[in-house]
């Protein structure tokens, strides 16, 4: 008689499968459920970027815009997308759970993308959109016939279609982002050693899936796009995420789902709101007398009970939400008193949470550099000699290959080479520390923006040599090779390598346990600032400069876009400093913990990148 299986009815002790039921060892989770997430997560990476890479270009060339307000369309969307993870997120901790945060927000994505499609053969086939026909003939603007004569740029309307649709899959992007790795990591038991190294190696499969996302979406997408319209592009783009969608919803009975522990945003919340209705106490001088985990009675309350963090100084004035007082009941709290009374355990965390916050800040600029790839580094390359041999041509949004190909080489030679070298000379097992990984980025970031800045600089005397420069055609090409960029590219994925890896590291380790997922949208909301903040310099510069001797001019070749350039790298070297003083300053949570001789739970020090 066949022997089975040892994990043959054993159940997992914090998972359900989709019935309810506690959830099988044997018949959950795993690789098997793994694949299915990995495979949407490459979906949503070909569709987001697919549609943001080549944007730019859409808008300078189809909709007639100018260059500064075309870049800050795709920050802005792209910005929006990685803010509204904190929302979805947020939604699947408090409300409706992973699994379904990413089955809503991927549906609504495909139904964008899907309409969006409609929408563009609908218009070249003459028949205007049935729902908007008695407002505009049309989504874009009339072809420039005249090249003397200037293009009329897209009217309101026919921007606000545009808007409509890029935040509607921004908003179904943000869902995603915030589930899909978490979901992911849920298909793993921590608490076994084999799942333990098998969720180890699911992040890298995750960072792998990633990457040929992006490589599809900046090689064939993109040359589709250019060659055979748009139409196929978004195509390719809604089918991709319509048939990642039936893949992760086919896995529904094989998932293992996590109950919903709520929102750490709500902690904080409690946290500042009961500090702030108790500002006129008095703190008592022994922290001792402070109501903490030790004084809860509820057996619920027990049942939860954290890990005791020592009290710490700093940020005293958020101890007085920890007084007892007349709105607090014995040592118990209820649903509606919680408001007027927190656990000095529950303050220190939110302590940790305010001591991440400069690093946090410090990093934002990284992404600010970041967004000039899909932005100005772009319409460069449009004015530059592209062509391989006599018959192809490579389309500009293509070059962001070399950066996802230099994400994808520094990475390994990380691995191999730099962390061996440091276990010899430093003794440090890990290689650098996640705030050593960051400050690496965030110099190579300064070297991108210098290598932009003469790349260009090299560029408008080329076009003066040939009296590009005074001519009135429009980024008309200079003969200069496109591969001049490659550099910008090189040390901005570079930075990328470390900085994305070295970020995620530190927020998932450096986080109170039970907030890892708002740690995780504290970190991707960087990228949505950086975006934004590319947005806020584009406008001020633009302003600034005017239209006589503009930086960012229509016409690349009349402008000044190497004097921007220099202003990322001169504002990102101010950056490293203030960043340098941070790292100074910090103090990494295991540390600080072993100095009160307090020692981590196991669950609470694994972290993955």
């Amino acid at each position: 008689m066949a022997t089975l299986p040892q994990t043959q009815g054993e159940t997992i002790p914090d998972a359900w499968d989709y019935k309810g039921r506690p959830a099988e060892r044997s018949k959950t989770g795993g690789w098997a459920a793994a694949a299915m997430i990995l495979g949407g997560e490459a979906c949503e990476r070909l569709t987001t970027l697919g549609i943001a890479v080549n944007l730019v270009t859409y808008l300078t060339g189809t909709m007639h815009l100018r260059n500064a307000a075309s870049a800050n369309i795709v920050t802005n969307f792209l910005g929006t997308s990685f803010m509204l993870c904190l929302l979805g997120g947020f939604l699947a901790d408090t409300f409706i759970g992973r699994y379904l945060t990413i089955a809503i927000f991927a549906t609504v994505q495909a139904t964008v993308l899907i309409k969006i499609v409609y929408d563009i053969v609908s218009v070249q086939q003459g028949v205007t959109i049935l729902t908007i026909s008695t407002i505009i003939p049309g989504l874009h603007p009339r072809k420039c016939k005249d090249p003397s004569t200037p293009c009329v740029p897209a009217s309101n309307t026919q921007l606000m279609v545009l808007y409509l649709a890029l935040y509607t899959i921004a908003l179904g992007t943000g869902g995603l982002k915030s589930s899909v790795s978490g979901f992911g990591s849920d298909q793993f038991d921590e608490s076994n050693k084999g799942e333990k190294g098998q969720m180890t190696k699911f992040f890298n499969w995750f960072f792998f899936f990633i990457s040929i996302g992006s490589l599809l979406a900046v090689t064939v997408l993109v040359y589709i796009q250019d060659n055979f319209g748009r139409d196929w592009g978004y195509g390719i783009c809604a089918c991709a995420i319509l048939c990642g969608l039936v893949v992760f919803l086919s896995g529904t009975r094989r998932y293992r789902f996590k109950k919903l522990v709520g929102s750490p945003l709500t902690q904080i919340a409690v946290v500042f709101v009961a500090a702030w209705r108790k500002r006129r106490l008095e703190l008592p001088s022994d922290s001792s007398l402070l109501f903490n985990v030790d004084d809860i009675i509820s057996d619920e309350a027990i049942s939860k009970k954290k890990q005791m963090l020592p009290h710490t100084k700093q940020y005293r004035f958020l101890d007085k939400a920890a007084i007892r007082d007349s709105n607090t009941i014995g040592g118990e709290t209820t649903a509606e008193r919680k408001w007027y009374l927190s656990t000095l355990t529950d303050i220190e965390e939110v302590k940790m949470v305010l001591r991440m916050l400069p690093i946090w800040a410090t990093t934002i600029m990284f992404w600010t550099v970041y967004a000039q790839m899909s932005t100005f580094s772009v319409s460069q390359a449009t004015t530059m000699d592209r062509h391989i041999g006599k018959s192809f041509q490579i389309p500009a949004a293509s070059l962001t290959v070399f950066f996802v190909g230099s994400i994808l080489l520094t990475v390994p030679i990380y691995d191999r080479v730099v962390v061996p070298i440091m276990r010899k000379s430093l003794k440090n097992p890990q290689g650098l520390t996640p705030l050593q990984r960051i400050g690496v980025g965030l110099v190579l970031s300064i070297f991108a923006m210098v290598a932009a800045a003469l790349t260009e600089i090299k560029r408008l005397r080329v076009a003066e040599s040939h009296g590009l420069d005074h001519d009135d055609a429009s980024n008309k090409v200079v003969p200069l090779s496109v591969f001049w960029l490659i550099p910008q590219f090189f040390f901005v994925g570079s930075g990328e390598a470390f900085t994305y890896i070295g970020q995620l590291d530190f927020f998932l380790r450096e986080c109170p346990k039970g907030m890892k997922a708002m740690s995780t949208g504290l970190f991707l909301s960087t990228l949505s600032l950086g975006f934004f903040f590319s947005s806020l310099l584009v406008t001020i510069v633009d302003k600034v400069t005017g239209t006589r001797k503009p930086w960012l001019a229509d016409n690349l070749n009349k402008g000044k876009l190497y004097n921007f350039y220099w202003l990322l790298a001169t504002l990102s070297a101010l950056n490293v400093v203030i960043f340098l003083l941070c790292s100074k300053w910090y103090v990494y949570k295991d540390k600080r913990l072993a100095e009160e001789g307090i020692e981590l739970e196991e669950s609470d020090t694994a972290y993955h990148a």
